[in-house]
């Protein structure tokens, strides 16, 4: 994403995977310990998340990284600190390590036709947003799984999480909106 793109007022997430050569995943989570707090001085980091791999079935982890302004992200990625960690982590990680900076998740709060004035509360987005990706994710990955056993574990994420990412963005965001337009957007 280009940062002309990128509305440097509001917050700001960076979805960063890395995937995990085998047997080292002990050293990974050693080596999250010891990154996550070092993160978590940067000016504007508003917290992270991790996503842990389902064992057995890939190795790839995926942190979600929240901060309050673009710069702030922005200086936190750039820094020579971060530079050293990432150093530190390439002889556990298989590839290099995949960055993508996501912004305006309230888009998949508007309902059509209905004006609003100001996006929903971030809490109520976050809570609806991750019950919609935990449940589509369950199903999407258990439907797939058989039809993509034969492919690479990437090339299966790949499709997985792009299904999802559809469903999500054309299909259930915009039912659950219109479900808790109310809750929402209540009415002063």
């Amino acid at each position: 994403m280009n940062i002309s793109e990128i509305n440097t007022e509001y917050h700001v997430t960076a979805v960063i995977t890395h995937l995990v050569k085998p047997g080292r995943e002990e050293g990974y989570e050693e080596w999250m310990r010891g990154i996550i707090p070092v993160a978590k001085t940067f000016e504007g980091h508003l917290g992270v998340n991790v996503l842990r791999p389902q064992k057995g079935i890939h190795s790839e982890y995926i942190i979600i990284l929240h901060f309050d302004h673009h710069q702030h992200l922005q200086a936190w990625l750039d820094s020579e600190v971060r530079r050293e960690w990432i150093e530190r982590v390439k002889p556990l990680i298989q590839a290099p390590e995949d960055v993508q900076i996501l912004t305006g998740l309230e888009t998949w709060f508007v309902v059509p036709r209905r004006s609003q004035k100001a996006p929903p509360k971030r809490y109520k987005m976050a809570i609806l947003t991750w019950l919609a990706v935990f449940v589509t994710l369950s199903v999407v990955a258990r439907v797939l799984r058989p039809l993509l056993a034969l492919l690479p574990d990437m090339l299966a994420q790949l499709i997985t999480i792009g299904a999802v990412v559809w469903i999500l963005t054309y299909v259930l965001m915009p039912q659950l909106t219109r479900l808790f337009y109310k809750w929402l957007y209540p009415t002063p």
